[in-house]
């Protein structure tokens, strides 16, 4: 099939990036004179019985419009579990949750009445960490009882494919049981069991949360929000403040473009704040914006976890069995993170065949902010330990890393760890070409000149997948409109958050349409006006929103067909669509461009005209997924959609003195099954795996023994510099199409950070034979391991001596 504008980078005009997507119409909008601004008073605990609150001082101070507390908003919400409420009630169960609200005049007054509202607590021990939420055996545990963080968890709302465990600290828990473990353990030549840690992160977007609400005097309520999710969000607010009266037909949630999400941005957290604030001063619009602080602590983070991984072997490495058990810290509210979890005990066999698979992975309740989605949906998380321990395995069988992957690397048709199959995929070619970039097998000469006699060079690689993390009915949507000059209006809600995401829209529109990209214009969400996008995460949007674009620009190729049979006689099967207008293949001079009929119609002898104004629309939901399934074992339906898959390797240089990692090269080959715009994927590649990078050598959230986050800042939280990245990243992009998706693509956003900490790690081991099995790999605990690691050979040496 010939393509003109999928499968080529984004048009250049004057040698600038044409940029497809609509003006940013709210960024400088004026709210008038009468914009209030909410300041949140938040707790400082991270668990504690609120006893009183006394908010008398803070109504008296100047410029003050309203005070709210829980007791106006004895509400929850929540996307998969409603178990926070939007303002706390009796309890408070992290550091930063918002306990009451001031609403004034100017931003300054709010904060400084907010420090005037006075909260009573009775302070009680919070639990900071999963192994004091839970007995987990093989780690140190109090012998005392967990203390129960959400007692009342037998009553909350969930949707069916949760399975909280009442009267404990876990919210959710996704087993998955396939094969015979005891025959899987009988068969293997080995067992290898050991135990990786992976910390909590932050998003780290530049652009702030920020929301603005306005509650007009006709019952309509209207968000400005920084959001990944509009038509969620307006789904969650209609529930939460149903009680007020206000339903699904009176909000309207408009968002602009977002200055970064990496998934912070979905769902729901503060945006919460403005809605319901904006209810109590009717007609006036109220700002509720974080700052920095607030950005780290009181929106999701990614969940920490502590992997348990048992692993079964023949003596050619053949994969026999697997148990993992994952413990993750979801914090004090799991309505979102819950999800993040279910959807990494689904996939935590990693892309490798293993007839024998018992997997739990745990949602935990402990007093850390709420856990959420973050670029990877847990699989980064899971694969460091698998990752790590198939390298480590692989090892200590002398077995080449390669081989070893080859050998177990699931392909198609294979059975999946819930029964189904796998879907077509390039695994096996993308593992040949990092192997040949990286010249696996090769010595690698340092680059680094001074001190070389303390440079060590080491090369890993890793295996990585990723499916749609989505409930079976997530849907996506699209309307197209034709304008008087034959240009075209694309209506969407999914969200343009850096990844190209309006531009591919576009090109998917004129390749079906035949419309030069320059005369598209794709907009950016409103509720009101756009039709419904589940949601943007899950790397799903080119392949969920593509669909929908591609069905609504399909049905206007066919109401222009008709039209043209219709009112000129010319037969359908003999139109096809050419250079902005309708050609004939048996009349070669015919060709009737958009302009000429798309709105005006087609004029007829009689003086008559036939047609009007062409509106395109498609819609798209997987029909064939399900999340029904037995919840001992997880099997049975297809809770997953395809898996994009892919590997990455990676030459470095470590200082042995310092620690600190230099990375010459970084390769990385993913399946995208089918490149729409290859500039497009190449910054997907090298953006993810920079992010990589930083969760793999520096980031960290550091808790006190009080639940206070330390580092809540960019001075204190270390992401790199330009002075960080690697010398040269090299993205190959492989295509083996999809079934589903638009030209057979599927998404490919997420999966590119997703196997960069145990790659890394295992480069670190080749390069200095030492495993480190935390995160982050910090330069200081390099140095540590290294030296420890040292001492531990010379002792050996010594002894042998002896």
């Amino acid at each position: 099939m010939e393509f003109s504008f999928i499968g080529k980078p984004a048009v250049r005009l004057d040698g600038k990036e044409k940029v497809t997507a609509a003006a940013r119409y709210v960024d400088d909008l004026d709210f008038g004179a009468n914009l209030l601004y909410a300041a949140v008073v938040e707790s400082p605990h991270a668990y504690a019985t609120i006893k009183s609150i006394d908010t008398s001082k803070a109504e008296k101070a100047p410029g003050v419009v309203k005070v709210i507390t829980g007791k106006d908003f004895p509400y929850k919400f929540g996307m998969y579990m409603q178990d926070r409420y939007i303002f706390a009630q009796e309890k408070v169960r992290f550091v930063g949750e918002q306990v009451a609200a001031v609403i004034a005049c100017d931003a300054i007054s709010a904060e400084r009445a907010a420090k005037l509202v006075k909260v009573n607590y009775d302070v009680l021990k919070p639990v900071l960490k999963v192994e004091e939420a839970l007995t987990i055996e093989g780690c140190n545990h109090s012998t005392s009882e967990p203390i129960l963080i959400h007692p009342e968890l037998k009553n909350y709302e969930h949707v069916p494919w949760f399975f909280p465990r009442p009267e404990s600290n876990i919210a959710h828990i996704r087993k998955i049981r396939t094969g015979d473990m005891d025959k899987g353990w009988a068969e293997a030549d080995h067992i290898f069991t050991d135990t990786y840690t992976v910390p909590r992160y932050a998003h780290c977007a530049i652009e702030v949360h920020a929301a603005v609400g306005l509650y007009d005097f006709s019952g309509r309520l209207t968000l400005w929000t920084a959001s990944q999710s509009p038509h969620t969000q307006r789904h969650l607010f209609a529930e939460a403040l149903a009680p007020l009266g206000v339903a699904h037909k009176d909000v309207r949630v408009i968002t602009p473009f977002v200055g970064g999400g990496f998934g912070g941005k979905a769902g729901v957290s503060m945006e919460i704040l403005a809605a319901a604030l904006a209810t109590t001063v009717r007609g006036n619009p109220v700002k509720v914006l974080w700052n920095r602080a607030q950005e780290f602590y009181n929106t999701y983070q990614r969940q920490g976890v502590l992997a348990q991984i048992k692993v079964g072997v023949k003596n050619d490495g053949t994969i026999i069995a697997l148990e993992q058990n994952l413990y993750w810290d979801a914090g004090a509210y799991v309505e979102y993170g819950a999800n993040v979890v279910n959807a990494a005990g689904l996939s935590a066999s990693g892309p490798y065949r293993i007839p024998n698979l018992k997997i739990d992975s745990y949602c935990v309740y402990t007093n850390l902010p709420p856990g959420g989605p973050y670029r990877g949906f847990g699989y980064s998380e899971f694969l460091f330990g698998l990752e790590s321990h198939f390298a480590e395995i692989a090892k200590k069988l002398k077995i080449d890393q390669i081989e070893f992957r080859r050998k177990n690397c699931i392909i198609e048709g294979d059975r999946l760890a819930y029964g189904g199959k796998m879907n077509p995929n390039g695994l096996q070619e993308a593992i040949e070409r990092v192997a040949s970039e990286i010249k696996w097998g090769e010595e690698e000469k340092t680059t680094t000149k001074a001190h070389a006699k303390n440079i060590r060079t080491g090369k890993g690689i890793s295996l990585f997948w990723k499916a749609p993390a989505m409930p079976p009915n997530a849907s996506s949507s699209a309307f197209i409109k034709f304008n008087e000059d034959g240009s075209i209006n694309i209506l969407v809600s999914a969200m343009e958050i850096g990844q190209g995401f309006l531009t591919v829209m576009a090109q998917i529109a004129a390749e079906i349409l035949s419309i030069p990209i320059e005369k598209i214009r794709v907009e950016t969400p409103d509720t009101d006006r756009n039709p419904y996008e589940w949601q943007t995460v899950a790397s799903h949007i080119t392949w969920g929103t593509g669909s929908a674009v591609l069905k609504a620009a399909e049905d206007m190729r066919e109401q222009i067909f008709c039209l043209i049979e219709r009112a000129l006689g010319k037969e359908r099967k003999d139109l096809y669509l050419k250079a902005e207008g309708v050609r004939s293949h048996s009349d070669e001079t015919f060709h009737l461009l958009y302009k000429d009929f798309v709105i005006s119609g087609i004029p007829m002898e009689d003086g008559t005209f036939r047609g009007g104004p062409i509106l395109g629309r498609g819609s798209f939901m997987p029909e064939y997924t399900s999340a029904k399934s037995n919840p001992e074992t997880g099997q049975g339906g297809k809770p997953n959609v395809h898996y994009t898959v892919g590997a990455a390797g990676i030459v470095i240089e470590v200082d042995t003195d310092t620690g600190k990692v230099t990375i010459p090269k970084v390769v990385m080959a993913v399946d995208a099954g089918r490149v729409l715009n290859p500039d497009l994927v190449k910054g997907q590649i090298t953006g993810g795996v920079l992010q990589g990078l930083a969760t793999a050598l520096y980031e960290d959230m550091r808790f006190d023994d009080k639940g206070r986050l330390l580092n809540p800042s960019f001075t204190d939280y270390k992401i790199p510099t330009t002075l960080d990245i690697p010398q040269e990243i090299v993205p190959v992009m492989l295509e083996v199409p999809g079934h589903d998706g638009p030209f057979g693509a599927r998404g490919i956003g997420e999966h590119t950070m997703i196997p960069i900490a145990p790659m890394l790690a295992n480069a670190i081991e080749d390069a200095l034979g030492i495993r480190i099995k935390s995160l982050p790999l910090t330069a200081e605990k390099i140095a540590l391991h290294f030296q420890l690691h040292s001492h531990k050979l010379i002792a050996n040496d010594n002894h042998s001596s002896l």
